[in-house]
């Protein structure tokens, strides 16, 4: 694109699923906003590709669920405006041991919200899902508003509907330069573009933008290894036998958590990960190592001998992720200590992409300059020590 005459209200960088709603919001409350992805679309070189996601109400932070309720309807409006299928309730099974804290604080955070949950003894959870095992004194609880979102779907959803309300999606795009200031330049390999108020959603690439501008936020980028198991009778763990998504809480040997989806996405095979990964850079995302070199591989074996008997125990397809997140795993939604049109939107990466309609919802109102829907202490980055000023 040539250079742009006009000044817009906002330009984002970044169309992962934060940046195409925080576009989305903004498109939809008529605002001249342009999206800018380095990557052609759809593209699988950062955190939101992939078929499905895991939607779901449970966690041990109170704020997280009461935004998730706000989640659930936006996701259903834009269900509503694509005419097509985003979302689809299972349920969801956390698995842990009884005495499990992160268990019990969960909840305890669901029963204050009043959101519906069963608690399952190894009994109980055995006829209800014979195909799962328990070690002695794990238990289940679940979830019954958890689900799985079509990721895939709903980012070519999103980007339509951005364009059908006026904004510009401009892939293949990487951004050259940022001139701070008011108003904000913006250079990409492609144009020249000045807006009102800038927006960074850059994943792992965020920090290369935020450099130049005097900050440097505590960000790890790790690759996942996104793996997908045989059923042994396909089906058996797929949503036609009402499987739910699952979420293990510290078992055994696994010091993150693992989770999994029901089987779907590929004929006869469900999707087991763990949730952590090797420091990478991203531009050198690629690994060459084999399966069984990957020691999250080896815990996630151990976890589907254990307790998913009707998998067989070697993975049978894998493929690569980033993920990006915080020392706390709390997102970072912030306004630029010295430019206060520059808004930034950071560390999603595990558990964003559910979130990600309230998410960009609040990147809107903070590049507005609204006052902002929910309480956002929690994702301040002068939480981390000496992020509180710009050092240029």
């Amino acid at each position: 694109m040539a250079a742009q005459k006009d000044l817009c209200d906002a330009i984002v960088i970044g169309a992962g699923i934060q940046g195409c709603f925080t576009a989305y919001h903004l498109a939809k409350h008529r605002k001249r906003v342009i999206l800018l992805e380095q990557f052609f679309l759809p593209h699988s070189r950062g955190s939101s590709h992939g078929q499905s996601r895991i939607i779901r109400r449970a966690y041990p932070e109170d704020f997280y669920t009461q935004m998730m309720d706000e989640c659930y309807q936006i996701w259903a409006q834009l269900e509503h405006e694509a005419g097509t299928q985003l979302h689809r309730q299972t349920g969801l099974l956390l698995l842990g041991m009884k005495e499990n804290s992160e268990l019990k604080t969960i909840q305890a955070t669901l029963s204050r919200r009043g959101v519906e949950h069963q608690c399952l003894s190894a009994e109980e959870l055995k006829q209800r899902f014979p195909n799962v095992l328990l070690a002695r004194g794990e238990v289940g609880v679940l979830d019954k508003s958890g689900g799985v979102l079509y990721a895939d779907k709903a980012l070519r959803a999103l980007q339509d509907a951005i364009r059908h309300l006026g904004g510009l999606v401009c892939d293949g795009e990487k951004v050259m330069e940022i001139k701070p200031g008011f108003p904000v330049t913006v250079k990409s390999t492609a144009g020249s573009y000045q807006a009102k108020s800038l927006v960074i959603t850059a994943g792992p690439w965020t920090n290369q933008l935020l450099r130049p501008l005097g900050i440097e936020l505590p960000l790890q980028t790790l690759r996942i290894n996104v793996c997908y198991w045989r059923e042994k009778v396909p089906g058996s763990y797929g949503v036609s036998q009402a499987f739910p998504c699952f979420l293990g809480l510290g078992l055994s040997p696994a010091p993150h958590h693992i989770y999994g989806l029901p089987s779907g996405e590929y004929p006869g095979l469900m999707k087991v990960c763990y949730h952590h990964g090797n420091n990478v850079d991203p531009e050198e995302r690629d690994c060459p190592e084999a399966f069984s070199d990957f020691q999250d591989v080896q815990i996630l074996g151990c976890f589907v001998r254990d307790h998913l008997p009707d998998l067989e125990p070697k993975p049978a397809l894998l493929e690569p992720c980033l993920y990006t997140n915080t020392p706390d795993e709390h997102f970072i939604l912030d306004r630029h200590p010295k430019y206060d049109n520059v808004v930034i939107g950071a560390g999603f990466s595990g558990h964003g992409f559910k979130l990600s309609p309230v998410v960009g919802k609040i990147l809107y109102e903070l590049s507005m300059k609204l006052t902002p829907s929910y309480d956002l202490t929690p994702f301040r980055m002068s939480r981390f020590p000496g992020l509180g000023k710009a050092h240029l």
